[in-house]
């Protein structure tokens, strides 16, 4: 096979397979994120065709990102059950039927099926929970830099498609742009088939920073055993004050996030007189700086509190969002707003996926860390839909920004009322 060869060839020059794994998941996540994006520069074009309202067609995309963030914590148990490989397979799968059926949809309920209900559960199971398996199964020294870097894929993945997608969509309509989609996920999904394995012991190899192979063990019981665990592990973890704390900023980081800036932000600048094509650029370099403050991110989560670390993120991030309407939408004022916000759009996942490590431990936390992100795109989608309805219902999505930039503020302040370390653990919870 492909990935025996390259293991061995790799081997031969100290190069561990695990970073072929990394790369292989990088482009996987990219590539969907891309996906999930894609709506963001295709509500106008849905309104001048089908003469659906904003408000309409963000319901659907509010559906997306429900299920993009419900699935993370059972996507774990099918990558556990399944092996990440088919799931990912399955999952690009998916996506691209629910992009090739939207070619032919006429009414607005075949949007909310393919957009809504399709394409966020393909994407749900390609969700961050997908780097948390990957960190951890591949790596033990290096995990926190290869978390930043897996989650920078995810948001930049999600911005830096978009001017492309906006000139496909001007040059040849939103059809061109799903036909771009489509090409993407398949070309992520054959490179998965060559070189994607679920474990190092597959490869017989220990997982890099360990010296001996671990082997692995079948899941026990069926799979109804192993989807009854994340409600398991939500039942002792929803006991705690930690938990709620980071699934209350979580759910703020969505709503500032994918639900208002990813969704809502091109057709606002068009409402500035911004032409999509420039709008979506703005989007591509504030994916450019969360590619660097994301892994920038990773390396000082191992390196000071992470608690102030989240008080600083979230802070910036509401003055940055507060900061936007009065920037009178001006080169400058939009470029200041999107290197400032762009350094913070998804810094919160390593501080957050290493708080819930130490307080729930390693076991836990891939599954802890999917109920946290379900808050995530709960938030999302609140801000998907709320923007939408504020823009239909009072002719600006300007009330959503300064909502969302108080509401992270809140987050700062909420962030530092962890307790500052040690593990914990529910008083239901079992013994591993």
């Amino acid at each position: 096979m492909v990935s025996t060869v390259l293991a061995s060839s790799l081997a031969r020059r100290n190069i561990h397979y695990g970073w072929v794994v990394v790369a292989t998941t990088f482009l996987t996540m990219l590539v969907t994120a891309g996906a999930m994006g894609a709506p963001g520069v295709l509500i106008r074009p849905l309104q001048d065709e089908f003469g659906w309202e904003t408000s309409q067609i963000s319901s659907a995309l509010a559906v997306r990102l429900i299920l993009f963030g419900l699935m993370g914590p059972f996507s774990a148990a099918f990558m556990n059950y399944f092996g990440v490989r088919k799931v990912i397979v399955f999952a690009m799968a998916l996506i691209g039927s629910g992009f090739v059926g939207s070619l032919f949809m006429t009414e607005l309920w075949q949007l909310l099926l393919l957009w809504g209900i399709v394409v966020g559960f393909g994407t749900g199971l390609t969700a961050m929970v997908l780097a948390a398996t990957v960190s951890a199964r591949w790596f033990t020294k290096h995990r926190g830099l290869v978390v930043g870097m897996l989650s920078a894929s995810s948001a930049t993945g999600q911005l830096v498609f978009l001017p492309l997608m906006a000139e496909l969509t001007e040059r040849y309509g939103w059809r061109g742009t799903v036909f771009f989609v489509c090409g993407m996920i398949m070309l992520a999904a054959l490179l998965v088939l060559a070189f994607m394995r679920d474990r190092p012991s597959d490869l017989n190899l220990p997982a890099f920073g360990d010296e001996h192979v671990t082997p692995h063990l079948p899941p026990q019981g069926g799979l109804l055993a192993m989807l009854a665990t994340p409600i398991t592990v939500l039942k002792e973890i929803a006991t705690t004050s930690t938990f709620w704390i980071l699934f209350a900023t979580f759910f703020i980081c969505g709503l500032s996030t994918n639900g208002l800036i990813q969704t809502h932000f091109v057709t606002l600048c068009g409402d500035f007189g911004i032409v999509p094509v420039a709008a979506a650029s703005v989007l591509a370099v504030m994916g450019i700086f969360d590619f660097f403050g994301t892994i920038g991110s990773g390396w000082l989560s191992d390196r000071f509190d992470n608690r102030w670390l989240l008080f600083w993120y979230y802070g910036l991030r509401g003055l940055s969002l507060l900061f936007l309407p009065f920037s009178n939408f001006s080169f400058y004022g939009l470029s200041i707003f999107a290197v400032f916000y762009g350094l913070d759009w998804i810094a919160t996942v390593p501080p957050t996926v290493k708080i819930a490590a130490d307080r729930f431990g390693r076991e836990k936390a891939g599954l802890v860390f999917g109920w946290v992100f379900a808050g995530h795109q709960l938030g999302a989608a609140t801000a998907a839909y709320g923007a939408g309805w504020s823009r239909t219902e009072l002719q600006s999505y300007l009330p959503a920004f300064f909502i969302a930039g108080a509401f992270c503020l809140l987050a700062s302040i909420l962030a530092i009322t962890l307790k500052k370390s040690g593990l914990h653990q529910p008083a239901t919870a079992t013994a591993h």
